[in-house]
């Protein structure tokens, strides 16, 4: 696949306990053969689109594998308007997209102040064609970063991330990713207003993704609204976050969990006993407070602290748990502050079908 193609697919949302079956209604037939309510502004048709320490777990929900087009039956989740008479369906619902605003550049030629808000792009695909809000225009060669908070990336089966577009001048953009916010991988031009993109030519299977960049690339420079206008960013491909300060969990350099820790890891064995037929991998992570070996070694230990734990004391010998260390090699902030390294001393506990890499 090439890097930023765009494809269609039907989907098995995969939950041990419920099937769900997602048929696209979206066609390409090109522009002016779909049903669409617009509203005409100018030059533009706009469309109604409808540290402290941490300990991670990551649960992701409803899994998926291709399936025929011939059934269409929703039972979880939740359908988003496309803004091109389709819907795109989000196995994790509502918590599946981008919740912060990182950094914006504003391109030049950039839109008025009312059409460059960077922070109506978290969040649900919501652009009111009533009022034309809720989106913001890049401008030409303007930057976006976004992140996710209460969940990350992960890659799938078929589609991972999914950006709303409005508009039908659409502008193509560039698409980067990034565990920590530092280092970027290039996924390349996504364009056509509907973007299912599939990140799994370009990462190692399980890793995870906080960040997500998109870069106009100055294709419309003329107007009121020059550049990409974005109404929102979401990860079909989505694992649910739930982030636990560690020192609740352990004492400074040591990987025995302290008597306090027995609420929080309660809690969290809770939730991930809601899935079943699934392999849970504990991760753990550190800064770059030491040596590379010893960091390694710390990060391995505090996982299977975790592990050990759920095994122990939570009654899931009957799971199939891995612990693995990582050290400082996956951050995902800068280890260049104290709040950066904060961060980045962290346990991830990522649930997923089983048959996944």
């Amino acid at each position: 696949m090439t890097p930023g193609s765009i494809h269609h697919k039907t989907y098995l949302s995969i939950d041990p306990k419920i099937f769900l079956w997602y048929i696209p209604r979206w066609k390409p037939k090109g522009r002016n053969q779909s049903k669409m309510r617009i509203i005409h502004r100018k030059n533009k048709t706009r469309l109604l689109i409808s540290g402290s320490s941490l300990i991670t777990i990551f649960i992701l929900g409803n899994f998926l594998l291709p399936l025929s087009s011939s059934q269409e039956v929703y039972r979880s989740g939740k359908s988003y308007p496309d803004g091109h008479g389709g819907s795109v369906y989000f196995p994790s619902g509502d918590i599946s997209f981008a919740d912060e605003v990182v950094s914006f550049e504003k391109g030049n030629p950039g839109a008025g102040d009312n059409d460059s808000k960077p922070e109506e792009t978290i969040g649900i695909p919501d652009y009111d064609r009533a009022t034309a809000d809720n989106y913001t225009t890049l401008g030409c060669g303007g930057v976006l970063t976004l992140r996710f908070i209460d969940n990350v990336l992960v890659d799938i089966e078929g589609p991972d991330l999914y950006v709303f577009e409005i508009g039908p001048a659409i502008e193509p953009t560039n698409l980067a990713i990034s565990k920590d916010g530092q280092e970027w991988i290039e996924i390349g031009k996504i364009s056509g207003g509907r973007a299912d993109i599939d990140i799994s030519p370009f990462v190692n299977p399980g890793d995870t993704f906080h960040y997500v960049r998109l870069t106009d690339l100055k294709t419309d420079c003329g107007g009121a609204w020059p550049g990409a206008d974005i109404d929102a960013l979401g990860a079909i491909g989505s694992a649910i976050q739930i982030s636990l300060k560690s020192s609740v969990l352990f004492d400074f350099d040591k990987s025995t969990l302290k008597p306090e820790a027995a609420e929080e890891l309660h809690n969290a064995a809770l939730k991930t006993k809601e899935f079943s037929n699934v392999r849970i991998i504990i991760e753990g992570h550190t800064d770059n407070y030491g040596t590379d070996a010893y960091n390694l070694d710390l990060s391995e230990r505090r996982a299977a602290a975790v592990r050990n734990y759920f095994l122990s004391q939570e009654g899931m010998e009957g799971y199939d748990i891995e612990s693995r260390g990582f050290g400082e090699s996956r951050p995902i902030a800068s280890n260049d502050t104290e709040e950066g390294r904060a961060m980045n001393r962290r346990v991830e506990i990522i649930i997923l079908p089983k048959g996944n890499p």
